[in-house]
């Protein structure tokens, strides 16, 4: 389920700077401020631009306001790009999907609280419908619903559609394919940052637990962290994940490892372990989304490097992976990305 959107009990952290308290004139001036340097910003930048752009950076480390999250986002996936008119209506009429039980099942169960999105003809089934009768390679998981219905919850439908698009396209549609190449790949790497950074916490998780990095970096990667982090945590975490690309979902992770250790270390469970790093209790957060940024960006990690064996690991895997087919099968097994539009 989603999580809380209320801000964890736990006292502040001494390293961020104190926040104005909510709705009082200098918070609020504050709030104008960041709106009107983003509404001068977003025209003046192309979106085939913004992620290369310092400026942009600078103004999403001092915060995107909620009342242009949207367009922020629309920009740095560049989905204007990608929209086609006219194909979001016709997909929808395509025949149900397999999956469309399930999506109804997990639209409930993920967002309890927001009635208008249970509805089968409701915006967040329909996006799902839309976009799993557009790309039938894509195997369908709840973490899908999570990250299309946190869109919906910003965006107007067909908008969250296309940047739902942008985003599996560009980072995401790897997490769900037959194919488990990039679960591997970014499996091994995250495990190996864990160890970097606290060789007692890897040591007790892959070791002494014995758990399968997959088993932390599946549902983390795959939900972009939904259900991990308070609602507010999690749009300044997705900000930067747009910007930065996925890398920056490894140095979330390291951060949530690092407000719960103390409790992997006494965990007497694989179990136990996995629900304190996929569903961190409150108290053991930072004190606001702005310090919980802060200690993600504080990590120690060389994100150049993890692009580069990203890469290179990727294609070893599946190397070898097509030898074991090819000796298997005589025949190549590796996928190709499909995609099926409405004819013209």
């Amino acid at each position: 389920m989603v999580s809380q959107s209320g801000s964890p009990s736990a006292p502040a952290d001494a390293s961020a700077p104190a926040a104005p308290v909510p709705d009082s004139p200098s918070s609020m001036d504050a709030h104008r401020q960041r709106e009107l340097k983003w509404m001068g910003l977003l025209p003046a930048t192309p979106p085939a631009q913004a992620r290369k752009s310092k400026k942009v950076k600078r103004l999403l480390l001092d915060g995107v306001p909620s009342s242009v999250r949207y367009l922020v986002w629309c920009h740095l996936t560049d989905s204007k790009a990608r929209a086609l008119p006219g194909v979001y209506a016709q997909l929808g009429k395509r025949p149900r999907v397999p999956a469309f039980a399930d999506i109804e099942r997990d639209v409930r169960a993920c967002f309890p609280d927001q009635v208008q999105l249970h509805s089968p003809k409701g915006p967040l089934v329909s996006l799902l419908q839309a976009y799993l009768s557009m790309v039938p390679d894509i195997q369908y998981s709840s973490g899908l619903t999570a990250i299309a219905g946190h869109l919906l919850l910003l965006s107007p439908e067909e908008d969250a559609f296309w940047i739902f698009v942008s985003m599996m396209d560009a980072h995401l549609r790897p997490y769900f394919s037959a194919n488990t190449i990039q679960v591997e790949v970014d499996s091994a790497l995250l495990s190996k940052a864990i160890e970097g950074n606290d060789a007692g916490v890897g040591k007790k998780l892959f070791v002494a637990l014995g758990i399968s990095p997959s088993s932390i970096c599946r549902p983390w990667f795959s939900t972009l962290y939904v259900g991990s982090l308070p609602v507010d945590y999690l749009h300044r975490i997705w900000d930067l994940f747009l910007y930065e690309g996925v890398t920056f979902l490894f140095r979330v992770g390291l951060a949530l490892v690092q407000c719960v250790r103390h409790l992997i270390l006494q965990a007497t469970s694989e179990e136990a372990a996995l629900e304190y790093l996929t569903h961190p209790p409150l108290a053991c957060l930072p004190s606001s989304a702005d310090a919980f940024l802060a200690l993600t960006l504080s990590m120690k990690l060389k994100d150049d490097d993890v692009r580069k064996q990203r890469i290179k690991m990727e294609a070893q895997v599946k190397r070898q992976t097509q030898v074991r087919t090819l000796s298997t099968n005589g025949i190549s097994g590796m996928q190709t990305a499909s995609i099926s539009l409405p004819k013209s």
